[in-house]
């Protein structure tokens, strides 16, 4: 049986229940032009295609939004899908609805394919969209919600699997980021069930066994939680909800437990008048039950980054369950529900607090600053991945200012999400009043204070170890700056001397000819590109002087490339299970390979074996290649036989005191080492980064060492180095 359309009168009066004053006309009008405009066509499950623009108006209804917003719900497949022209969208329903249309009909297009540039350009245009109108990614999300409750209708598996996976990476993650938690799961359950349908069916078998052993047991926790909140004079609204598959699933996967270990399977919330009642509320909770070490949250303090607010805590409660129960007010409620779409409603209503609208928006105006500092679109769409998805930990600058960051953020995040030039000119950092290395980890409630230079210059090597997108874009620009200078000069030089040997002087007039034909912008881009490689100085001296035979032409210098340390050779007779007879070998300088790890070969043509770490990330380069590897084993060298030297590496973080280099070569001796080789990375007024290559026999030995570098006063961290 296929669901009836929902009547233009039914749309009406579930819009003007909650909005007395909307335009009636624009929704009637936006539905009629719809209806003819969609005319006979179909969706894959039969429908006729205007049952879908209905059924987002109806979703954007429930969120409560307003006319407008509405009759862009109606209207956001004419442009693309029917023969309806913007002329006629502005002439029938005005300039306003046009933009909101032609916003919707530009982020429809993204897509997973496999041309991940152009996937990563339509969402720089859906954050521009965005930017301007969030009602634009709201009509998007109803779309697409609607999309996904019919996505079995699909008959293509590829096809139903690309949408569940854009889904999931992206509009889910969107509506988690404005504050639209109940759309958000649902997304990500529709989703799940595509793109795992086992998992999500055993979860659900849980749950049904859960509910058939506790039969009514929701409802008698309600009423004991009203109750007891009555008894104390607090008037409260308690509801229960039961956690979402998906959340479940996920929540299994990231802290590694079992079903049974959950807590918040079954969360129950309180509603209550205002805040001072709320922490009223928590202490009545907290008498009457036994809490839970831990597991505590006061979001009220310190809101989540897309608005949410609550007051959290799990107790051994009524039956003697374990159970998560949520404190809110009502506006509180509706944030948690509605998101964005509730700020907006409260904002019309002129309840609107700024600094809750300020930190609804502030990820928006990050986002934008990244677009701004990333020039390549794939660079842009990972590093709005990475802000959209991670969890956050919240730290303070001095002042007291509140910085929202990724889990696991380091000092070098913070100082990106305080301003650009902070993160640019950071040298060092006092966490909690104690100085600290820049790769330090952050934890929740830590005041954070950045020490600054007065010269920019961000390390490279910060891309290994930071978590926000923030940071990579910031970081890659520099890069991206500093390599150009250095490139426009070597260019400038090349150039120059190319020039010279026909008696002439290069200059931004003389290159005009090679910037038109090559098609860049000016004299620096031409530099640049003979700096990089890209363009040879001889083309450039042709395109300039076209009549020069190619003998008399200068021969152009070759500068050397620098030595690649990917490999260092070894001698014979290193005891080896699965080598070829006769075949050269090399131990790979990315993750200096020892007896003890395990070990794989790779075979290249004219170089012999190169042998890795079996967890070496340089592996993921060959895993097309299976012909290549070789099943390698250590084997124990023969009696009597001397066993070889191996090069382990280890980073080291040492404090920058009298000693310190002195201490670690002790340690090192000591312990029957040998430093082939030292490189210092990085230097602070407090602290030196460094590689330190030892000589061992094996992991163990390497791993004693390392365990008494630890120990050592002077040094703050010590860790095997791979990569």
């Amino acid at each position: 049986m296929r669901p009836r359309v929902m009547r233009q009168v039914e749309l009406l009066e579930k819009v003007l229940a909650y909005d007395p004053n909307a335009d009636e006309d624009l929704l009637n009008r936006a539905y009629v032009f719809s209806m003819k405009a969609h005319g006979s066509q179909k969706r894959a499950s039969g429908d006729p295609y205007f049952s879908h623009p209905v059924e987002v108006a109806g979703i954007l209804a429930g969120m409560k939004l307003d006319a407008t917003a509405i009759a862009t719900g109606l209207l956001h497949d004419t442009l693309e899908d029917t023969v309806a022209t913007p002329d006629e969208i502005e002439r029938n329903f005005g300039s306003h609805v046009l933009r909101l249309v032609d916003g919707v009909t530009k982020l429809s297009r993204i897509e997973l394919q496999s041309d991940r540039t152009r996937q990563a350009e339509n969402f720089r245009k859906l954050l521009l969209a965005m930017s301007n109108d969030i009602r634009v990614l709201l009509v998007k999300l109803a779309d697409r919600l609607h999309n996904m409750r019919t996505l079995h209708f699909i008959k293509d598996p590829e096809k139903r699997r690309r949408i569940a996976k854009e889904t999931m990476e992206i509009y889910a993650p969107l509506a988690d980021r404005i504050g639209m938690q109940e759309l958000k799961e649902e997304l990500e359950d529709l989703a799940f069930a595509e793109l795992n349908f086992d998992a999500r069916a055993s979860i659900m078998a849980r749950l049904e066994q859960l509910r058939s052993e506790g039969g009514s047991m929701v409802d008698r926790i309600i009423d004991r939680l009203k109750r007891t909140m009555a008894e104390h004079g607090i008037d409260a609204w308690v509801s229960g909800r039961e956690k979402r598959p998906y959340s479940i699933w996920e929540k299994m996967q990231r802290k590694n437990i079992a079903f049974e270990q959950l807590s918040d399977i079954m969360a129950f919330r309180i509603v209550v008048k205002d805040v001072p009642t709320c922490y009223h509320a928590l202490g009545i909770v907290h008498q009457t039950w036994p809490s839970v070490p831990g597991r505590f949250k006061d979001y009220i303090s310190t809101p989540k980054q897309n608005g949410y607010s609550a007051v959290h805590t799990t107790v051994i409660g009524p039956e003697n369950k374990r159970i998560e129960i949520q404190i809110q007010t009502q506006e509180m409620h509706d944030i948690a529900e509605l998101g964005v779409a509730a700020h907006w409603q409260y904002k019309q209503n002129g309840k609107g607090a700024p600094e809750a609208e300020a930190r609804q928006y502030r990820w928006l105006r990050e986002l934008l600053e990244i677009l701004e500092q990333t020039a390549d679109p794939e660079e842009f769409l990972e590093h709005t991945k990475l802000n959209m998805f991670q969890d956050q930990v919240f730290c303070f600058t001095p002042k007291g200012d509140l910085i929202a960051l990724p889990r696991d953020a380091t000092v070098v995040d913070f100082a990106y999400a305080v301003h650009s030039d902070v993160g640019d000119t950071a040298v060092g950092a006092k966490v909690n009043g104690r100085v600290v290395p820049l790769r330090s980890v952050l934890r929740n409630g830590d005041q954070v204070e950045i020490l600054r230079s007065k010269v920019p210059a961000p390390n490279p090597t910060w891309l290994n170890f930071v978590k926000s997108g923030r940071a990579k874009s910031c970081i890659n620009r520099f890069i991206r700056q500093q390599q150009r200078g250095q490139y426009l000069e070597l260019g400038k030089a090349i150039l120059t001397k190319a020039f010279r040997e026909h008696d002439a002087t290069v200059s931004e007039r003389a290159l005009e000819p090679a910037v038109k034909v090559l098609k860049l912008r000016n004299a620096d881009d031409v530099y640049v590109a003979v700096g990089e490689g890209n363009v040879t100085a001889r083309q450039v001296v042709h395109i300039v002087f076209p009549g020069q035979k190619e003998e008399e032409a200068e021969r152009l210098p070759i500068t050397p490339r620098p030595p690649r340390h990917s490999e260092q050779g070894t001698s014979g007779g290193i005891p080896i299970r699965g080598l070829i007879p006769g075949m050269a070998m090399h131990f790979a300088g990315c993750c200096h390979p020892l007896p003890g790890d395990r070990i794989v070969g790779i075979v290249t043509t004219g170089k012999g074996v190169t042998i890795h770490t079996i967890d070496c990330d340089v592996l993921e380069q060959f895993a097309e290649q299976p012909e290549r590897w070789l099943d390698l084993a250590w084997d124990a060298p023969a009696e009597g036989e001397k066993a070889h030297g191996h090069v382990g590496r280890v980073a080291m973080i040492l404090n920058n005191e009298t000693g310190a280099l002195s201490a670690v070569t002790t340690v090192i001796a000591k312990h029957k080492g040998n430093i082939t080789n030292l490189k210092i990375t990085n230097r602070t007024p407090d602290f030196f980064e460094m590689f330190v290559d030892i000589e061992v026999r094996d992991v163990k030995h390497l791993s004693n060492i390392i365990a008494a570098l630890r120990a050592t006063p002077a040094i703050s961290s010590v860790e095997r180095a791979k990569g």
